[in-house]
């Protein structure tokens, strides 16, 4: 029995905490795997309130995103300079390396910067050209495009149907959320039930970001016309991401509304979780066990804001081998009967693939 095809999930999501120096820094990483390089860096500081800055080596490592703004795209030497081996180097601006304060950094390894561009009318998949740098294995690519401004599809580079995509518009950030497609509360084409990351919220059936008469599939995701999503001659980004046993999981659950709250199986112990209430205007709230390693996990940071990181025992999650048990009454994570979804990555696989258990927390 096959219980999963990545043993130490740090080969491909790793998280790194840091101490600002006010000057040039080179962050090394240390994770299990040994070296390792990232396509994508998400980081905030988290003792002050200031953007999250989301860079990778698609766009061009020095470009800037924000999950809290509908910004558009900035270009800063001094935020993410470059990327090694084992690490990343930074400037000294504000958000990545200002002053001597405490920051996170979040990694995802796609295809070491190598890209494939896909010409829609020569491969015959999909109606808008794009360029994506896919890792089949950890079910993680990035894909950039020009809008057209008219529905249509683009290749994704993944061969499995993505379960979670974020999109943001690069070159318009007057109306450009991040829009988040989210399989277990998208329901169907005809009834897309959208999220957005920079917004608090609940799901809103909007047919203009993704196409309302063609599904996902395993080489394409289709889109409205949108300007978020395909806004006319715009440059798009594209992060999407297919489950993998024992490594990430897109979930969702009902909560109770009571302290003793749900237990959600991942099949495997998590290392991090972003959640989001569907049904109300909740904050999008990410935890993780390197920066709160003990049992239960409280230390949040909103994604949705430029807030610094809080510490809250009403959101109180326990991290355990094979899933979450929901400690919270709170609505950002349990209300009554409310529908939860959930971006999830492993620490490890809850059984890997000798059969050998993990260790509980």
């Amino acid at each position: 029995m096959a219980y999963t095809t990545i043993d130490d999930p740090s080969v491909y999501f790793h998280t790194r905490l840091y101490t600002s120096n006010n000057d040039e820094l080179v962050v090394t990483n240390n994770a299990n795997s040994g070296d390792f390089q990232p396509d994508w860096i998400w980081i905030k500081d988290r003792g002050a309130s200031t953007d999250h800055i989301l860079s990778d080596t698609s766009r061009g490592i020095t470009k800037r995103l924000e999950s809290n703004t509908s910004d558009a795209e900035g270009a800063n030497s001094q935020d993410v300079k470059s990327v090694q081996s084992n690490g990343f180097t930074l400037g000294n601006n504000a958000g990545v390396n200002a002053g001597t304060s405490a920051h996170v950094a979040w990694q995802w390894k796609a295809n070491g910067g190598t890209t494939t561009t896909n010409d829609a009318s020569s491969t015959g998949v999909g109606s808008i050209d794009s360029v994506y740098q896919a890792n089949t294995t950890a079910g993680f690519s990035i894909v950039t495009y020009t809008g057209t401004g008219s529905a249509g599809t683009i290749a994704h580079g993944l061969g499995a149907v993505p379960n979670f995509m974020l999109i943001k518009n690069r070159s318009d950030g007057s109306s450009a959320n991040w829009s988040v497609y989210h399989h277990k509360s998208f329901v169907s084409a005809s009834d897309p039930n959208i999220l957005y990351l920079n917004t608090t919220a609940a799901t809103a059936d909007d047919t203009n970001v993704f196409h309302t008469t063609t599904t996902f599939n395993s080489t394409v995701f289709s889109v409205g016309n949108y300007n978020g999503s395909n806004g006319s001659s715009d440059n798009i980004v594209a992060y999407c991401f297919v489950e993998k046993k024992g490594y990430s999981k897109f979930g969702s659950y009902t909560g109770n509304g009571n302290a003793d709250g749900p237990f959600v199986y991942t099949g495997f112990k998590p290392r991090w979780i972003l959640f989001k209430n569907t049904g109300a205007a909740e904050e999008w709230v990410l935890q993780d066990t390197t920066r709160n390693p003990n049992n239960p996990v409280i230390i949040n940071i909103r994604v949705d804001s430029n807030s610094a990181e809080a510490s809250a025992s009403s959101l109180d999650i326990d991290f355990l081998s094979n899933g979450f048990k929901n400690r919270s009454d709170q609505a950002q994570l349990n209300s009554d009967g409310v529908s939860y979804v959930y971006m999830a990555f492993a620490e490890s696989p809850f059984v890997s693939s000798e059969g050998v258990p993990t260790t509980a927390r």
